[in-house]
């Protein structure tokens, strides 16, 4: 249980630092909206990422513990990267609206197909995973939405070192578990 919850908050990090963006400028009405789609594309997605795992699971398995590791850790090393070039400052969004809310949702919860792959290796059912999933990226992105609007830019680009610094954890891990 405590891999699928500690994935969880990995994956809600990237999310919530883009939560804590919007709610710089955005409109008070994106405090509900935007954790919502959040949580649901975070569940989604890794749910189509499980989805792809389990079609071609029997052919991956003897690899698996080892493609967990590779996409693990390079998400999260993505995310370290990204959070170095913010420097902890990210840009104002400027734009609003359903579009780009959507587009938002999209792309923070991509990694989150990468790491639903891996949902069969962690010791809890996946339904309970995606739940977890979901539910926190959307608490973190509320909480995140609302700390955005009053503790400034700073925070951004730590919360995505921290999701980074998670998921590379849980893949190394996976990886000595099953070594």
């Amino acid at each position: 249980m405590f891999e699928a919850v500690a994935l969880a908050f990995g994956l809600a990090m990237d999310a919530t630092a883009m939560a804590a963006v919007r709610g710089l400028t955005a409109p008070r009405t994106e405090a509900v909206i935007l954790p919502l789609l959040f949580g649901g594309f975070q569940a989604g997605m890794a749910g189509v990422g499980w989805g792809l795992g389990a079609w071609g699971g029997r052919f991956i398995e003897p690899w698996d513990h080892w493609i967990a590791f590779a996409l693990l850790v390079g998400v999260g090393l993505k995310m370290l990267v990204d959070a170095w070039r913010s420097r902890g400052g990210i840009e104002a969004p400027q734009r609003s609206g359903a579009w780009v809310l959507i587009g938002l949702a999209v792309a923070t919860s991509i990694d989150a197909a990468a790491a639903g792959i891996t949902l069969p290796l962690i010791p809890v059912s996946p339904w309970i995973a995606l739940a977890l999933i979901g539910g926190v990226t959307t608490a973190c992105s509320a909480i995140g939405f609302v700390v955005g609007r009053s503790a400034g830019r700073w925070l951004g680009g730590k919360l995505t070192a921290l999701g980074g610094v998670i998921l590379i954890a849980i893949g190394v891990r996976l990886l000595l578990q099953h070594l």
